[in-house]
């Protein structure tokens, strides 16, 4: 299989700006990605997909490809995840599988990498997505209408589950590692398919930059 790394990572971010090529410990957002994906060996190529020329000049410095800039209308705040990865396939040669790395999570590794294109193939699956164990759970959480409590879930509380080690496991997306076929992206009409795996990664490397606060966390643990 022919697999390339694809980091969007366009110039306009409204909580930081130009939060993609801030420094954090002591190289630019991007590069923590960009240098993931090159110590990943199943990674052929490595593009980056943005509108931003300076972002463009930083993912070449550190090892990415921009052999394209992408089109404004495609790099708005509500642009969704899809027609991004649809531009960059019409864009580049022919490729089986995309590994979708947002910049915004630089903790994770290319064992990480690695670990979710093998899972791909071992359950045959159309994508892989990470996730993380949520500390919160859907059945203690509630909805709350004119000043009143009720279970988000009814019938699910903490009075029906009161021991919080009983709870079932739940998981959320860490944004971190996203793993697709080509094909599924294509034919289906969305990224991800029909049959998503799992990869799940501890807490530690599941940040997900978009505060300065996050900024300040993942230096620590960078630290």
């Amino acid at each position: 299989m022919k697999i390339i790394a694809l980091i969007p990572a366009r110039g306009g971010s409204k909580g930081v700006p130009r939060k993609n090529i801030r420094p954090l410990a002591g190289k630019p957002l991007i590069a923590w990605s960009i240098a993931a994906a090159k110590a990943a060996p199943s990674i052929a190529r490595i593009v980056v997909s943005t509108d931003d020329a300076e972002i463009a000049e930083v993912a070449k410095a550190a090892g990415a490809e921009v052999p394209f800039l992408r089109p404004a209308s495609l790099a708005e705040d509500a642009t969704p995840d899809y027609p991004v990865c649809l531009h960059a396939l019409d864009q580049l040669d022919a490729a089986d599988v995309v590994v979708w790395l947002r910049p915004t999570a630089p903790l994770r590794t290319a064992s990480d990498i690695e670990n979710a294109i093998a899972i791909l193939n071992e359950r045959g699956a159309d994508s892989v997505r990470s996730v993380v164990a949520s500390k919160a759970h859907p059945y203690w959480m509630k909805s709350l209408d004119d000043g009143l409590l009720s279970a988000f879930i009814p019938g699910k509380d903490e009075f029906s589950h009161p021991q919080r080690q009983k709870l079932p496991p739940v998981f959320m997306l860490n944004g971190a590692v996203d793993v697709m076929r080509s094909a599924v992206v294509r034919t289906s009409g969305g990224l991800w398919g029909q049959r998503v795996a799992a990869y799940v990664m501890p807490p530690e490397r599941s940040i997900d930059i978009d505060t300065l606060q996050d900024f300040k966390r993942a230096e620590e643990l960078l630290a």
